[in-house]
């Protein structure tokens, strides 16, 4: 059986690769191999990082809102997996991953803003509200500017992929 401090330190590890890929295949060409890839990457660190978060109890003693998070978290990645190898809905299974793992990856870059909000030691909340002002105020900044940015980019982004090889590519599937 592990330790918490180990499931922690496994917990942070995948935190870690998932950023990173994330990061990796929000910037690069979709499509590719390499994109493919990179968030078959993404797409497991990120469950795994979920599964982790649901073993860890230290905070609140039991499930709490945090493990609600990663269960969301967890579906937002399972529902913008799917649609890549069932091609379904036809013509939107392109919009429908892009969505969900968009989302999936701001909000783990939001939650990475939470912990740093919290665990810093100048900016950390002395008080339970506090906390709460924080953590919430942390992860909405992040939505809200992140959110933004990628419905800002979704049409560049997605264009790219209604026209030409990468259509019949995916009709070929």
């Amino acid at each position: 059986m592990l330790t918490v401090t180990e499931i922690g330190t496994i917990h942070v590890a995948f935190a870690v690769a998932a950023m990173a890929s994330g990061a990796v295949v929000l910037t690069k060409p979709k499509g590719t191999r390499f994109h493919r890839r990179t968030g078959r990457v993404y797409a497991l660190s990120m469950v795994a990082l979920n599964v982790t978060a649901l073993m860890i109890y230290r905070l609140f003693g039991h499930f709490g809102p945090f493990h609600v998070l990663a269960l969301v978290s967890l579906i937002s990645v399972v529902l913008g997996v799917i649609p890549v190898f069932l091609r379904r809905p036809k013509d939107r299974w392109l919009d429908v991953h892009y969505g969900f793992i968009t989302g999936s990856y701001l909000g783990l870059i939001a939650a990475f803003a939470a912990e740093i909000a919290v665990r810093v030691p100048a900016i950390r909340p002395r008080s339970g509200a506090a906390f709460a002002v924080v953590v919430i105020g942390a992860s909405l900044l992040i939505c809200v500017l992140g959110g933004y940015l990628i419905a800002r980019g979704k049409r560049t982004t997605l264009a790219r992929f209604t026209t030409g090889r990468f259509r019949a590519a995916a009709a070929a599937r």
